[in-house]
């Protein structure tokens, strides 16, 4: 029996199917359990929500992984993460769209859902999953302490998928910023090494980075993005946070990895350890 368990937040839409394959490939691959989750706002819905996630499961091809239908009366902004924290979930898949669907799940919103937990979320388009899962995976270093949190994560992924990792920074201009540019891929290199990852390292310009991390991902054919949110201190003010609601929605359509930072030392916490 897999104590491992992902969350697909589902709200019947195709974006949901999406997260929901993205979320079956990486089960097959960890031997995870998954519960698909909708959130009603009446107990009326209850019964339709269940015979409608029903469906969708009986639909889905999932050899050896168990699909558990869940459905909670509540609202999505604080309910995903709570029920994540209950069942102890490793990942969150979610489907993110434009301004249609489940109380509209569009890229601001998907950040607060986010903000809300302390589980990573894969954020998912409509850009399907390869049968081979996550083969590239591209992570933007920025100069916040919390970035590296996020290394150990992607280690455990990439260790799974036998992945290949890109690391990308900023070329800074600023002597002292440009030491801790070096320094921190040094610090990425020897990581991916002790683990047997083959990483390569990219610089980018600093402004425009964003663009620069979406073009890198799309040149290495990259399937998965992985990026700090760092609005953790910041979800009761508006969302003003371009750079993450950029790489959620990215024109590529590639699946972002988000990981909140944890005020525990760097490296207590690793996905699948």
């Amino acid at each position: 029996m897999s104590d491992k368990s992902f969350i697909v937040p589902h709200d019947f839409s195709e974006v949901a199917n999406c997260a929901l394959n993205h979320a079956i490939t990486t089960a097959k691959v960890v031997n995870a359990k998954i519960y698909v989750l909708h959130v009603v706002s009446k107990n009326k819905e209850i019964e339709t929500a269940e015979n409608k996630l029903k469906e969708i499961i009986e639909n889905q091809e999932t050899a050896n992984i168990t699909l558990v239908p869940k459905v909670r009366v509540g609202n999505i902004f604080e309910d995903i993460g709570d029920f994540a924290a209950e069942h102890h979930a490793e990942l969150i898949f979610m489907g993110t769209h434009g301004a249609s669907g489940w109380q509209h799940i569009s890229g601001s919103h998907a950040l607060k859902v986010i903000t809300h937990s302390t589980v990573p979320f894969i954020i998912v388009q409509q850009k399907p999953i390869g049968d081979s899962g996550y083969d590239d995976i591209v992570v933007p270093l920025d100069l916040h302490k919390e970035t590296k949190q996020k290394l150990a994560i992607v280690a455990s992924m990439a260790k799974y998928f036998k992945s290949r990792v890109h690391v990308i920074t900023p070329n800074e201009t600023d002597e002292f910023l440009k030491n801790k540019v070096s320094a921190n891929i040094l610090f990425s290199k020897r990581f991916f090494e002790e683990r047997n990852i083959e990483m390569t390292a990219t610089l980018a310009p600093s402004s425009g980075f964003d663009k620069e991390v979406v073009k890198l991902a799309v040149e290495k054919d990259a399937d998965l993005i992985a990026i700090m949110n760092q609005n953790k201190s910041n979800y009761l003010g508006g969302f003003g946070s371009n750079y993450e609601q950029y790489m959620i929605t990215n024109d590529a359509e590639i699946a972002t990895l988000v990981v909140n930072p944890i005020d525990t030392p760097y490296g207590s916490s690793i996905l699948f350890s």
